[in-house]
């Protein structure tokens, strides 16, 4: 199993959730955004910005430790990606198997009945100077598009939890990539490893609470450091 988080995204350009509130958006909290009840005071504002972080991830592309990635998904039998990203780079680089804890902002949806909208309709859509636009509406029900992400205050969805914590439970490796440690319920997944004495693999250029308790901590960034893991561990099974 590999699980990634922010640190995965910001190696290809793509700015973590906080870092994003640039320009026009600098006067904003996040937190501030990303909940219902804003998108129910003002969808707008809450559609603008979510349009602006859609264009900004498909402004960027996938970095070569994601192509990584996806070399080794190839090599082993089973093999899951369990990733905090909204960014949907995983998938666009190739990996079949990929659980997006906190959902894809390729994956916009109506409020009311859950209709999937397909993002591609949002090229060439224009906010206003202000950053605002109204969220298109549903074809089938007329309910106001929202992005497909977790929200504050939203749970989890059920299944792609069940799924991550029981790949972990039973895994035989996990790779953990870019992620503080801190960010819960993700941040169990490496303690659930580590209490079961599954070797526990940390590549990040700083170090987090896990550091010193697993098997092999990498100080570098995922760029650099998955594919030569990969190359490693590839020229290992070959041997």
């Amino acid at each position: 199993v590999v699980t990634t988080g922010a640190g995965m995204s910001r190696d290809s350009g793509v700015p973590t959730f906080r870092d994003a509130m640039t320009g026009l958006w600098s006067r904003f909290d996040p937190h501030e955004l990303a909940n219902a009840q804003a998108f129910s005071r003002n969808p707008a504002r809450v559609f603008g910005w979510y349009l602006w972080r859609w264009n900004l991830v498909h402004s960027t592309k996938p970095h070569a430790g994601y192509r990584a990635i996806v070399r080794l998904e190839k090599a082993f039998e089973e093999f899951l990606v369990v990733t905090q990203n909204v960014d949907g780079f995983h998938r666009r680089s190739g990996s079949s198997e990929v659980v997006e804890l906190h959902g894809s902002l390729e994956a916009f949806r109506c409020v009311d009945n859950g209709h999937a909208f397909d993002s591609t309709q949002l090229e060439g859509l224009e906010a206003g100077e202000d950053g605002e636009i109204d969220p298109p509406r549903c074809s089938i029900c007329g309910s106001p598009i929202r992005p497909g992400v977790v929200w504050f205050g939203e749970m989890l969805p059920r299944d792609p939890v069940d799924r991550a914590w029981t790949a972990v439970g039973k895994c035989d490796a996990l790779l953990v990539v870019g992620t503080s440690a801190v960010v819960y319920p993700a941040a169990e997944l490496p303690s659930i490893a580590l209490r079961r004495g599954c070797p526990v693999i940390d590549v990040n250029p700083a170090s987090t609470p896990i550091t010193d308790d697993v098997d092999v901590w990498i100080p570098e960034r995922a760029e650099v450091a998955l594919p030569a893991l990969a190359d490693l561990l590839l020229s290992s099974r070959r041997e």
